[in-house]
């Protein structure tokens, strides 16, 4: 337990009082103090103890935090917020509308471009099997000519292949075994064996190495 100031002062003043007179006892000294005095010494000691009280200093007050302002609440958003909103949001859905719009148009363009496709793939097919029967055809009329023109005499089918057309003379005697293209050749027109002999030799070359100017036909 906590005391009071002049309380722990007086049990001092107490104790230093019994000790002078257990001294005067024991020394043979003048009696102690009469009741008056000690009681003036208590009632000194008492008020030096209140003066020290009343000189101290007091003790610091504590601070408290400052009080925070108040925090305003939001106010409503003006009118042009607002008509700035609904214009974003229109804007938004209208390029909704037109992105929508875009992927229908590419899809039917997808299908269109698929559907196109496949009608140039069987056109595609129907070509090849064209040349294919054409070229067939031609293959078969050039093996019965030749077939006829090695049934001729030599001189026979030279003959008629000095008057021929001069790319037909060469796809006739190109197709023929040379054993019966070399009596046939002999017996033509030398001009023309010898242009018929050369385009013979350079149709065995790409288009951009031939050299077919140059060949004379009578």
């Amino acid at each position: 337990m906590r005391f009071p100031r002049p309380v722990p002062l007086m049990i001092g003043a107490l104790a230093l009082a019994g000790i002078a007179k257990a001294s005067l006892l024991v020394n043979g000294a003048a009696p102690v103090p009469t009741a008056p005095a000690v009681s003036n010494f208590f009632v000194g000691a008492a008020n030096a103890a209140a003066g020290a009280e009343e000189s101290a200093p007091a003790p610091a007050a504590v601070s408290q935090p400052a009080p925070q302002p108040a925090i305003p609440q939001a106010c409503a958003a003006p009118e042009e917020v607002l008509s700035a909103i609904a214009r974003e949001r229109d804007l938004l859905e209208e390029q909704r509308a037109a992105l929508a719009q875009r992927e229908a148009e590419i899809e039917l363009a997808r299908e269109t471009l698929a559907v196109e496709t496949a009608r140039l793939e069987e056109l595609r097919g129907e070509l090849v099997a064209l040349l294919e029967k054409a070229e067939a055809a031609n293959q078969s009329d050039i093996d019965r000519l030749v077939a006829l023109y090695v049934n001729m005499k030599p001189r026979e089918a030279a003959t008629i292949m000095n008057d021929l057309d001069i790319g037909v003379a060469v796809t006739i005697l190109g197709a023929m075994p040379e054993r019966d293209a070399a009596p046939v050749m002999a017996a033509m027109d030398v001009v023309r064996a010898q242009a018929i002999s050369m385009i013979i030799l350079e149709r065995a070359k790409l288009p951009g190495d031939q050299r077919l100017d140059g060949i004379r036909v009578r």
